[in-house]
């Protein structure tokens, strides 16, 4: 009954996922007021602007595909089985997805939205302070950092087998 119980746990992330959509369905609506904004201005803004606000237009879909990432994945890999095998639609990256590949994965989605961020920085250097441009590229150098190191376990973790312990290939007669 126990392992019953704890088997069934796994489901109160589901709306853990369903919070993470809802956030996602946020991001979309921010993403088209900042379109509108950039589209309302169109006439009147320099290119330095034009090309922050598309830095964050990026950054917002970025993280989008972020959550898009931690809702399939951690859904599939943690809570149950999408069972979307043979969708059409399906993500290639769904078919290996476990912890392991969820985290890097991760980790290069934040190394990314950090990289447009730190971008957006330094295009507009003149308005940060040199303490929070120190600040970002130290947060991104750690980010950086970690996800060597995860990649680094993961890889002596799942080691693929040297050429003489793997198994003799079979050749059909």
């Amino acid at each position: 009954m126990l392992a019953e119980v704890i088997f069934f746990s796994r489901w109160l992330q589901a709306p853990l996922y369903l919070g993470l959509i809802i956030a996602q369905g946020v991001y979309v609506i921010h993403f088209m007021v900042e379109l509108f904004h950039l589209l309302l201005n169109i006439t009147t803004i320099t290119g330095n602007t034009i090309m922050l606000s598309t830095l964050g237009l990026v950054d917002i879909v970025m993280i989008a595909n972020l959550l898009v990432m931690v809702i399939i994945g951690g859904y599939q890999t943690f809570v149950s089985n999408l069972g979307k095998d043979n969708h059409p639609d399906r993500p290639e990256w769904l078919s290996h997805v476990n912890a392991g590949t969820m985290k890097i994965k991760l980790s290069i989605a934040l190394i990314t939205i950090s990289s447009v961020h730190l971008l957006k920085t330094f295009v507009g250097i003149e308005e940060v302070s040199d303490r929070a441009a120190k600040w970002q590229l130290s947060i991104h150098i750690t980010l950086v950092a970690s996800a060597l190191v995860m990649a680094f376990i993961d890889r002596l973790m799942y080691k693929p087998q040297k050429e003489s312990q793997k198994e003799p290939e079979k050749t059909v007669a």
